[in-house]
């Protein structure tokens, strides 16, 4: 049995990483369609502002691009160092959209990034349009593979487990691309990638208008991020509840966990809108409920209920000790393969078969497991709920915000009053930290409300990793964390530099505009000339 802290040190890095990743992914998602925007305008108007803000914003995406994916491949890697089981269980599916992802949108990405940042004195204006919209185009598809790969761990779609090879192996690739969670948690994390580059863009150009400084630009740029940014945080809150009513169905205990919910209760149901979880006792402190709003907000009626803890730990309850059998055959098989009395039982038991892993940790002669293990093993199918309670509710709370924020922002630049408003211009500078704080809580509701599996209702985490030691796991750990620091002071480093360089800077792809001649001393002039420039 793999050593308990070698599974948490592995998910510590493996969480840090990600999350470390995530700081640079929805800029470069949000920002590319921004750019792409600009540029639209200035070949449709030629008019040379929006060229000049269409390369500075690029230069700054390309900042954020190049440390994404610096960071971004050393985290796929560790699926193959940290996580070895889990790459031999489910490689087959999960394996597929990350090679797409590395072959077609990856590789697409990089290639049409170089000629956006340099094409701009080599390639025409229709040409330089249509590689900068390519650019947006593949950055979106490269979190299409990444969030497919993903969903497939919140909800196993087209895959089906093989007794002989001890493996998942695909069943359906459609099912795969299509299933619900894949759908709507790709169109949720894109459209926050969007919100993410108008606060962005917004924060920046709030900062030059507060420094008088290249106002044209600013303004301009801050009208774009506004109506950009309105229409895209409507659609990430929306999306959000589509995203929670797809967890409900195949994840209710991460929606119990998001919601504080320990009991059932009949419909309608209060929301928990303030309330401290504690997982010990199984029941809340201090809380504060709404009436009615959460059989709305999630079942999208008045009638409609949802699952407590106390009824999912019964459910859990009787899945384990369903799938204990199939454990006990599949050790069967896996000496025998053609043994027809454990291939019988192991189809009867197989739907379960995830259920009997996690008895396994506390019973590892599953032959006696008792009730006690059984319920420890159960009560193990809850995900820290405090945590996912919080984080959700932060994510919420960031994105009304960001809300109320693109509203007065949208009101105040049509009218042409931003750059009068101090006040608002110094809050929107401050709002650049925001959609970066909530993208980072939307990702551990994610991650951590799908605890304690790596592939939900069929992988255990706890046997999922590779039999490193602890020495090991600690000395990575500190390594990969020291790395990714680095990649962030840089990341601020450039981006701080070239912001306060300011759009002067960037012209044509890198090349600075030429500077006027400095100024020469005067020549004596002949006072002939003096008495013809007064005659004229």
């Amino acid at each position: 049995m793999i050593d308990g802290t070698v599974v948490d040190l592995s998910r510590i890095q493996f969480a840090s990483t990600a999350l470390y990743h995530f700081l640079f992914v929805p800029l470069t998602l949000g920002l590319s369609f921004l750019l792409a925007a600009m540029e639209t305008v200035y070949v449709t108007t030629g008019k040379p502002i929006y060229k000049e803000m269409a390369q500075f914003w690029g230069k700054l995406f390309m900042i954020n691009f190049a440390l994404g994916v610096a960071t971004g491949l050393t985290m796929e890697f560790q699926f193959g160092t940290n996580w070895s089981f889990y790459s031999s269980f489910v490689g087959d599916i999960f394996g597929a959209p990350l090679a797409i992802e590395g072959l077609m949108a990856f590789f697409m990405e990089s290639t049409f990034v170089g000629l956006m940042i340099f094409g701009w004195e080599r390639l025409s204006k229709g040409q330089h349009l249509a590689v900068t919209w390519l650019v947006a185009l593949a950055s979106n598809l490269s979190a299409l593979w990444i969030l497919v790969a993903n969903s497939f761990m919140q909800d196993p779609q087209g895959a089906a487990f093989d007794p002989t090879t001890l493996r998942m192996q695909l069943t359906s690739f459609q099912q795969l691309i299509f299933s619900p969670d894949a759908q709507s948690k790709f169109v949720h994390t894109s459209v926050a990638g969007y919100v993410t580059a108008a606060v962005f863009v917004a924060g920046i150009s709030a900062f030059y208008m507060l420094r008088k400084r290249h106002m044209e630009l600013a303004k301009r740029s801050f009208r774009m991020a506004a109506l950009y940014g309105v229409m895209a945080t409507i659609g990430v809150i929306t999306l959000g509840d589509a995203l929670g009513f797809v967890a409900a169905q195949a994840q209710p205990t991460k929606l119990a966990a998001m919601e504080g919910l320990w009991k059932s209760e009949a419909a309608p149901m209060p929301f928990n809108l303030i309330a401290f979880p504690d997982q010990a006792k199984q029941e809340n402190e201090g809380a504060v409920r709404i009436p009615y709003l959460l059989s709305l907000l999630v079942t999208h009626s008045i009638d409609g209920t949802v699952e407590g803890v106390d009824t999912l730990e019964r459910q859990a309850t009787r899945k384990i000790e369903n799938g204990i059998p199939a454990v006990l055959a599949l050790h069967t098989l896996s000496k025998d393969p053609k043994d027809a009395v454990a291939l019988a039982q192991f189809n009867a038991h197989e739907k379960d078969l995830g259920y009997g892993f996690l008895a396994q940790r506390y019973a590892p002669d599953l032959n006696n497991v008792t009730p006690a293990q059984v319920q420890q093993a159960a009560r193990d199918t809850i995900p820290p709920v405090a945590a996912v309670f919080w984080a959700f509710r932060a994510m919420v709370g960031f994105g009304l915000l960001m809300l109320a924020f693109f509203v007065m922002a949208v009101l105040y630049t049509l009218r042409n009053k931003v750059q009068d408003k101090r006040w608002f211009l110094i809050a929107a500078v401050w709002m650049i930290p925001v959609p970066f704080l909530a993208n980072e809580c939307g990702w551990l509701v994610a991650e951590l409300g799908r605890q304690p599996w790596t592939v939900f209702g069929v992988l255990p985490t706890w046997m999922s990793a590779s039999t490193h030691s602890v020495g090991y796991m600690v000395f990575s750990l500190i390594g990969f964390v020291g790395l990714y620091s680095i990649f962030i002071a840089v990341e601020m480093y450039l981006m701080v530099r070239a912001i306060r360089q300011g759009p002067e800077a960037h012209h044509g792809g890198g090349d600075a505009r030429p500077q006027p001649r400095p100024a020469l001393a005067p020549r004596p002039v002949p006072a002939a000339a003096h008495d013809t420039n007064l005659e004229g």
